[in-house]
C-alpha cells in the first residue's frame, strides 16, 4: 500500500483514510490478531452519525457488533483494546466472548470518544470482510421443468462432449440447487438475520412492489454463455435468464434490491449491476460437490484458502448449446438463503423470504 495512496473505507456515509503503522510483532501470533492499524484519519470530519451522551463522568458512546469480531477488537493479550484507550484517552467496555451486548465508550472528552468509535467501526469492517459468506439473496429456478429441463441438458452434454477436456458430470450443478444470486451477505447473529429479512420487507413496500406489480415475474431461463475471456478454458458456464415480455423489469428490480443492501453495509460494494445468470458448470464441484463458486475464499477462521480448479474446454457445448432452452417459471420470492445448507426439498435452506404476490 502506498503512502501517499492510502485504502479508502466508506463507514456509515463517511470516508476514512486507513493509514498503516510499522508494529512489533510475535512468533507465533495470528496475523489477525495484531492487525491494529493505527491512527485512521477522517477524511471527511463530519461524525453526526454517532450518538455520543454527556454523562456526570464525561461521554460515554455505545454499538453492537457480533460477538465473533469481539476478539478483534480486544486483540492478543488485549493490545488492541489497550492502545485504543491509551490513544484516544478512553475507556471501552466489549461484552465477554459468546455473549451478545453492547460495546461501551466512555471518556472525559467527546473527541477521545468519537476517535475511539471512528477506529472500532474501521477495525469491525476491516475483520467483517474477511469473514467468509454466511448467506446470500436469490430467486430460486428451480420448478419441476426447469429441473427437467436441466437434466436434459447435462445428458446432451455428456452424450456429445465428454471427450473434450475437463468435462464430466461431477461439474454440473444440483438441479434442486438452482438459483439467481442477488448478493452475497455475512451475517454473523440472529440480530444481523433478523436486520436483512426487515430490510428485505423495506424494499418490497418501496419499490418491489411498484416494479412487479404485485405478480411474479414471468421469466425465460434460455441460452448459455461463460464467465471468463476464453471458451477453451472455461471454469464457470451459465444459463441466462431474462423477462419473457421483453421487459427490464427483473434487472431493475435485482439492482435496485442491491443497492439497497450495499447502502445498509450488509452487502460489500463490489458490482453496480447484478449479473442475471444461473450456474450450469462449474469446475469448483470437480473436487468438492458442496462447492459455491468464487465466495469460497475463506475458511470460518478467516484463513484465505486458493481452490484449485481444472478447466474445462467449453468451445463445442457453447456451439452445440447456445440457444439451450431450459424453460419458463414464474418468480415470486426472494430468499435469504444460508449456504452450506439443504432443506428438505434438497435446496438451500432458507431464513427469510418477501413474496411478490
Amino acid at each position: 500500500m502506498e503512502v501517499l495512496r492510502p485504502q479508502l473505507i466508506r463507514i456509515g456515509g463517511r470516508v476514512y483514510r486507513k493509514n498503516p503503522i510499522q508494529e512489533q510483532t510475535y512468533q507465533h501470533e495470528d496475523e489477525d490478531d495484531d492487525c491494529y492499524q493505527g491512527l485512521v484519519e477522517c477524511a471527511e470530519e463530519s461524525c453526526e452519525g454517532y450518538e455520543v451522551v454527556q454523562t456526570p463522568q464525561g461521554f460515554r458512546c455505545t454499538l453492537k457488533a457480533p460477538s465473533l469480531l469481539y476478539k478483534h477488537i480486544v486483540g492478543k493479550r488485549g493490545d488492541t483494546r489497550k492502545k485504543l484507550e491509551v490513544e484516544t484517552k478512553t475507556s471501552i467496555s466489549i461484552p465477554k466472548p459468546g455473549q451478545e451486548g453492547e460495546i461501551v465508550i466512555t471518556g472525559q472528552h467527546r473527541s477521545g470518544v468519537i476517535s475511539a468509535r471512528t477506529r472500532i467501526d474501521v477495525l469491525l469492517l476491516t475483520f467483517r470482510r474477511k469473514q467468509p459468506f454466511t448467506h446470500f439473496l436469490a430467486f430460486f429456478l428451480n420448478e419441476a421443468e426447469v429441473q427437467e429441463r436441466f437434466l436434459k441438458f447435462q445428458e446432451e452434454v455428456l452424450e456429445k462432449c465428454s471427450m473434450d477436456h475437463g468435462v464430466d458430470s461431477t461439474i454440473f450443478q444440483n438441479p434442486k440447487k438452482l438459483h439467481l444470486t442477488i448478493g452475497m451477505l455475512v451475517l454473523l447473529s440472529d440480530q444481523e438475520i433478523q436486520q436483512t429479512c426487515e430490510m428485505l420487507q423495506q424494499c418490497k413496500e418501496e419499490f418491489i412492489d411498484d416494479i412487479s406489480g404485485g405478480k411474479p415475474l414471468e421469466v425465460e431461463m434460455a441460452g448459455i454463455e461463460y464467465m471468463n475471456d476464453d471458451p477453451g478454458m472455461v471454469d464457470v458456464l451459465y444459463a441466462k435468464v431474462h423477462m419473457k415480455d421483453g421487459s427490464n423489469r427483473l434487472q431493475e428490480l435485482v439492482d435496485r434490491v442491491l443497492e439497497r443492501f450495499q447502502a445498509s453495509g450488509l452487502i460489500v460494494k463490489e458490482w453496480n449491476s447484478v449479473k442475471l445468470h444461473a450456474t450450469v458448470m462449474n469446475t469448483l464441484f470437480r473436487k468438492d460437490p458442496n462447492a459455491e463458486g468464487r465466495y469460497n475464499l475463506y475458511t470460518t477462521d478467516s484463513k484465505y484458502v486458493f481452490k484449485e480448479r481444472e478447466s474445462f474446454d467449453g468451445r463445442n457445448i457453447l456451439k452445440l448449446f447456445e440457444n439451450f432452452c431450459f424453460g419458463t417459471l414464474k418468480l415470486n420470492s426472494i430468499h435469504i438463503s444460508q449456504r452450506f445448507t439443504v432443506d428438505s426439498f434438497g435446496n438451500y435452506a432458507s431464513c427469510g423470504q418477501i413474496d411478490l404476490s
